[in-house]
């Protein structure tokens, strides 16, 4: 049972984190065991995020002084751990949906992007879009590929003036 004053603490540092934060994921994780919850974290802090469980109360009263629009947190289902991304806006409810993939016992039930409540199908519809590293590089491949193949036309305008050379030559 925590203080008040643990209490606190806990929304002051939560209301900093979800000012940070780029993208947070609520998710369900009832009945998710130690050694998968643990796993979990580990796979999030290599994303440049971090879980928070904490009671929906704290997490409401968080939200309000962080000035997020606050749908009923109480009404969302099961227990509640919060997921914070740092780095950007997909990869926290990215990883979570893949995670919940292998353990149904992990649930994404909303989300906060741009300081907007979404549901869960929303935060689903978001983890199921390339992240910015994999958009980057069809970009830089879209960019690479005509100058690739005009490289190509000109080596073979090259190859073939050095063959008609060659021809001459003998």
């Amino acid at each position: 049972m925590l203080t008040r004053n643990q209490k606190e603490n806990l929304v002051r540092d939560l209301t900093d984190k979800l000012q940070k934060m780029k993208a947070a994921v609520f998710a369900d994780y009832t009945g998710l065991s130690v050694v998968k919850m643990t796993e979990l974290r580990k796979r999030l802090k290599s994303e440049d995020a971090e879980m928070k469980v904490v009671k929906k109360t704290l997490v409401g009263l968080a939200l309000k002084n962080a000035k997020i629009e606050n749908t009923e947190i109480k009404k969302l289902p099961g227990q509640l751990a919060l997921i914070f991304g740092y780095r950007d806006e997909i990869s926290p409810a990215k990883l979570l949906y893949n995670f919940g993939k292998k353990d149904e016992h992990l649930k994404i039930i909303g989300g906060i992007l741009g300081g907007n409540f979404l549901t869960s199908a929303k935060m689903v519809e978001l983890a199921k879009l390339p992240t910015l590293e994999e958009l980057l590089t069809k970009a830089v491949g879209s960019i690479a590929a005509p100058l690739s193949g005009m490289l190509n036309v000109l080596q073979g305008n090259l190859r073939g003036l050095v063959y008609i050379l060659a021809q001459i030559k003998r």
